[in-house]
């Protein structure tokens, strides 16, 4: 592929043909039809799996951070990128609470042995800013160490990235009305409930100080190395495809997928008698 035509096809993959629509961004409510969603995504999930070829083609090392407000999309936007992609190349992670182990560690240690590997691309679903945010807020680390971590965590980043790894950094935004539509959702929905955490509640009541908590974490965090990219999270629709083209967007990548093979004949049994299936122990037929 020649420059030029690098550049064009770097281009076509962050915006749509239908771009007007795709891209509008003073009228974010406006209501994203389903047909053109789904057109969308779909287009964007095969540019995924290019990238995902390309990853291991080239051997990179690929970390996205995904942070925000409770309920801003993260876990949705997380879906969408991986439903496509080989877990094998592509995971997520979301850690439980640290251990009493774990919080006598170097802060960091903890997250340190998931970073990928040469081929990997890693999606955090929260990270290491939980000492930023709900640590902060909630009083489960000390003044210090709080303090400690705002000096050490760009240095922590820079390092990661003079090692060859690609960090990107998402935070999922969503305003106070929307946040509470959705926990509302979520009380009135059986599958949901799971998502109202004990710190998804006590996070309503502390709107300001985890906006405080996000501010003075910007300041310190949003380096050359790896800047904060901010995600407007009020339309979900809007947020999984501009989330994907933007991370679309970060890789100059070429489309390595596979020429069309042929499948070879099936092998013949040769004699071979298989038991009886009435042998087998099958599931319930209820459907």
């Amino acid at each position: 592929m020649t420059k030029k035509n690098n550049v064009d096809a770097k281009a076509t993959r962050a915006s749509s043909d239908l771009s007007p629509h795709a891209k509008s961004n003073k009228d974010g409510n406006r209501k994203l039809s389903k047909k053109l969603y789904e057109k969308e995504l779909a287009r964007m999930q095969i540019e995924l799996v290019k990238l995902q070829e390309w990853i291991k083609h080239k051997g990179l090392k690929v970390v996205v951070v995904c942070e925000g407000r409770d309920a801003a999309g993260k876990g949705g936007s997380i879906k969408r990128i991986t439903q496509s992609l080989s877990p094998r190349v592509c995971r997520v992670v979301a850690l439980p609470a640290p251990t009493e182990r774990e919080r006598s560690q170097w802060y960091f240690q903890r997250y340190v042995q998931h970073l990928p590997a040469a081929g990997e691309m890693v999606l955090l679903d929260r990270s290491w800013y939980n000492r930023a945010g709900v640590e902060r807020v909630m009083d489960f680390c000390l003044e210090a160490e709080y303090r400690e971590f705002l000096r050490s965590c760009p240095e922590f980043e820079r390092m990661l990235v003079r090692a060859g790894i690609t960090l990107i950094k998402y935070w999922f935004s969503v305003s106070d009305d929307e946040q509470e539509r959705r926990f509302q959702g979520r009380i009135h929905h059986p599958t949901k409930h799971w998502k109202l955490s004990p710190m998804d509640l006590e996070s309503r009541s502390r709107w300001m100080e985890y906006s405080k908590a996000k501010d003075e974490m910007f300041a310190h965090t949003d380096i050359k190395q790896a800047p904060w990219c901010v995600v407007d999270g009020d339309n979900k629709k809007r947020a999984r495809l501009n989330v994907i083209s933007h991370l679309l967007s970060m890789f100059d990548y070429d489309d390595l997928s596979p020429t069309p093979v042929e499948l070879p004949p099936r092998q013949e049994d040769g004699g071979y008698i298989r038991p009886p299936i009435t042998e087998q122990n099958f599931i319930p037929e209820i459907y």
